[in-house]
This record gives structure tokens, sequence and C-alpha cells, in this order.
């Protein structure tokens, strides 16, 4: 399934953020904050609950304006060129949103509708999503019949019909047993591999985290660090990754969902 919407200058980057700051009335939930996740690049967004990573997200696909700094993907800035920058974004936020009583492939026909996709090549692009995610058996089931791993693999799946170059998930993984987990994370990260998408993924899990993964830590609004795995733990002297954000931040992270 081709990830692509046009032929894009593999030097761009999947996402570019730029000085990003925000405040909700006196309080500053974002502080001048700067990243970028490039093409092909597994990205993790570390940082507790209530760091700033979804006011982030908020900003990213336009919930919130920004008004300070500058948020492009694929170089297309997402307030001067906002249709163009959205058709290029996928997101998973962590609230659940597909509509229980439809089925699978319902909801993702529905979905590609709203991207203005007729009705044979919206089939068409519903069957290989949930190829991708290996749904394709349950396609015409109704989403209450799902476990809660399952949905978010659905939600994946939607994720992809429009052919985005950009991946946002913000909590994916919050309230999945272990190997529902694991299951959604190989999928985003075969993605990654074979459709050479770029993906920013928030968490405060530790364990949901590699080696050859891109780090930001976003701590109370600010980044106190981006780069890589290795490279964090230089940083701070620490053996691992929980113990270089702990040096970071003076907080402890969680190796497992609470």
């Amino acid at each position: 399934m081709d990830t692509k919407v046009e032929q894009i200058d593999a030097s761009m980057d999947a996402l570019a953020v730029n000085g990003v700051s925000h405040r909700f009335g006196d309080f500053p939930a974002l502080d001048n904050v700067s990243l970028t996740v490039s093409q092909g690049s597994f990205t993790i967004l570390l940082g507790l609950n209530g760091a700033g990573k979804s006011t982030l997200f908020a900003l990213i696909t336009r919930l919130y304006d920004n008004t300070s700094g500058t948020i492009s993907i694929l170089d297309h800035d997402v307030r001067r060129q906002p249709t163009t920058a959205m058709q290029r974004l996928g997101v998973v936020f962590q609230a659940r949103t597909l509509d229980q009583d439809l089925t699978l492939k319902q909801n993702l026909t529905y979905h590609a509708a709203l991207h203005g996709l007729g009705n044979r090549e919206a089939r068409r692009r519903a069957d290989a999503a949930l190829e991708l995610v290996s749904l394709s058996d349950r396609a015409g089931e109704k989403v209450r019949n799902l476990s809660g791993g399952q949905a978010r693999r659905v939600e994946i799946a939607r994720c992809m019909l429009h052919r985005p170059g950009l991946l946002l998930l913000d909590e994916p993984t919050v309230g999945l047993d272990i190997g529902s987990r694991e299951s959604v994370i190989a999928i985003v990260r075969e993605l990654v591999e074979t459709h050479g998408l770029g993906v920013l993924w928030a968490t405060h899990l530790i364990d949901e985290i590699k080696e050859t993964d891109e780090v930001v830590v976003l701590h109370k609004g600010k980044v106190l660090y981006t780069g890589t795995v290795p490279g964090l733990r230089n940083h701070t002297g620490a053996d691992n990754v929980s113990d270089a954000f702990r040096a970071l931040t003076d907080d402890p992270m969680k190796p497992e969902a609470a």
C-alpha cells in the first residue's frame, strides 16, 4: 500500500517544530519547543503525564492554533497551508474514536469518504489497510466486538487510508495488555520500515523504546533532550533510559503501564 500522495523530497523532515510555545491562561503548557521527525524515523516523545505531549499534538493537528513558532509537515506549514499539511498527516489520539456500531470496513470507508475518495477506491483502500494490520478476516464485524488492541489496530489502518507521510500516536497503548501493546507497536514499526513513514510516538512507558529510536524528552513543557538512545545515556552518564530520565528531571519513569 503506497503511502505517498506525491513525489516527496527525501531530504524533507516529516515533521519540523520550531520555537513553539503555548499557554492556558497563566499556565505555560509548552515553552519554546523544537523537534524534528525524519522520514523513515520512529521518534519517541517521552514524558510523564502532564508534560505537554497532548498539547503539542493538538497544535500539530490544528485543534489549537500555534501563535508562536512554526510547525511544518513535509515542508507544509500547518498555519499557512493547513489543508495540504493535514492531508499528509495520520493521527491516533489517546481517546477511542471509532464508531462502535459500524463494522470495521464501514468505519474505514466512511473516513475515506471524508477525504474525498469515491466508493470503489475507498473500499479498495479499506481492504488494503485492514490487511496491513492483520484484520482482514474481521472486516464485516462491528467494532464493539473487538478487543482494545484490535480497535487500536483499526485506528492505525484508518490513518493509512489517505496515504500520509507522518503518523502521530498519543499514548496509543494506554489500557492495553502486554500482548496487545506489543502487537500495536510492532505494526507501527513495520510501517516505518516498509513505507518510510515518519512516526512521532508519545509515551511515558520506558519499555516501548528501542535502542535504534530517536528520543525527545519533554518535561513540564520543555524539551530537555533530543537525539539517540545511546546519546541520552551518554548525556546523563546513566546506564539506562529510566535512570537517564531521572537524571534530567528528578522524576522516575514507569517501566510498565499503571
